[in-house]
């Protein structure tokens, strides 16, 4: 069934980091946009505004002084906010438009103008901390996002789906004490940040909120399907999310610079699939993306045009084919699914 998919898409989002030898480039967005200008896809979509998140909105997630100090960098040519991540003249505002464009998306599958959205947008932000900037990330995109769906739409429960490289440490860290948002996140580990080990569930209200999934270099679209169906889906059927957000990280992609996954574009498209029968099962259809990392341009655009077909129910993907995907999976897999069924057993029973 074809559906109506809307896209984020924002020419000021290029103006962050320009002219800066850097992983996260302005390059990376430049390509996924000719890809949509082309006459073959621009016609498929629903266009949605991006805008400025508020300070209210900001201060969700972030402190006040924080956003005061990255306020303050806007103007000036270069502001080193850690090892990593850097602030240019139009960071601050750019950045305020990925915010906002995020809760946009969000605001459109809600209200019914498009059924899921994908939300283009730099700099990225699950690294993003109340406090800190840290792996190219300045403000928290989809926890801002997130916090926007209890505060606009009165929802109560919440799905946040992490697939990128790295796991997510701001996004974990918002959320670490709360039960309204449930994080659960496939990253490669031992790794930067260093954070998402299994032990890591929660705290107090939110103990079991918290699903860390830590897989070892290598894995593939076999691993990732697995983990995606046998961890992923029991779990989002017992919280039953109202909506599902999906930080949307592709440099799992098999030739990613950073990574050392093995996913392929048509993987992603096979873990948009299983994302997409989840929302319809538990939330209207309900799904939103949200571009993270992946830095191997073509690899980037390529995986983002083969998640967007299958948004738009134009792609072949059907369980059958998922099932011939995870035939020949090897115990590695099985081993990782039992320990964190072991870890995750007191709060899910799955």
């Amino acid at each position: 069934m074809s559906k109506n998919t809307g896209i984020v898409k924002d020419g000021r989002y290029l103006g962050h980091g320009s002219g800066f030898a850097h992983p996260e480039t302005p390059e990376r967005l430049v390509s996924i946009y000719e890809m949509l200008d082309n006459p073959d896809m621009a016609w498929k979509f629903v266009w949605i505004d991006a805008r400025h998140a508020t300070r209210e909105e900001l201060e969700r997630v972030h402190r006040s002084s924080y956003i005061d100090f990255i306020a303050h960098t806007a103007g000036q040519a270069m502001t080193m906010l850690d090892p990593d991540t850097v602030a240019t003249a139009e960071t601050y505002d750019t950045a305020r438009l990925a915010a906002g464009g995020v809760m946009n998306a969000i605001d459109s599958v809600v209200s019914g103008e498009t059924d899921n959205a994908f939300a283009l947008v730099r700099p990225p932000g699950h690294h993003a901390q109340a406090a800190e900037a840290a792996g190219f990330c300045i403000f928290n995109n989809i926890a801002i996002g997130a916090r926007h769906a209890l505060a606009r739409w009165g929802m109560d429960r919440v799905l946040i789906v992490d697939w990128d490289l790295h796991h997510g440490n701001g996004t974990a860290d918002t959320f670490y004490e709360e039960r309204q948002v449930l994080y659960f996140s496939t990253h490669q580990f031992p790794g930067y940040p260093g954070t998402g080990n299994l032990a890591e569930t929660g705290k107090g209200p939110g103990l079991g909120y918290t699903i860390n999934v830590p897989l070892r270099p290598g894995a593939d679209d076999a691993f990732y399907i697995r983990v995606f169906r046998e961890l992923l889906c029991p779990v989002a059927r017992a919280f039953r999310p109202e909506i599902i957000l999906v930080s949307a990280g592709f440099d799992i992609y098999i030739g990613d610079p950073l990574g050392e996954m093995k996913v392929t574009p048509e993987g992603f498209a096979c873990l948009t699939r299983i994302l997409l029968d989840l929302a319809d099962e538990c939330c209207k259809g309900r799904l939103v993306l949200v571009l993270e990392g992946g830095y191997n341009v073509l690899g980037l655009t390529r995986s983002v045009r083969a998640v967007l077909l299958e948004l738009l129910g134009e792609t072949q993907v059907t369980e059958e084919s998922l099932s011939g995907i995870t035939a020949d999976t090897d115990e590695t897999c099985s081993r990782l699914i039992g320990k964190v069924k072991e870890k995750i057993g007191p709060f899910w029973k799955i």
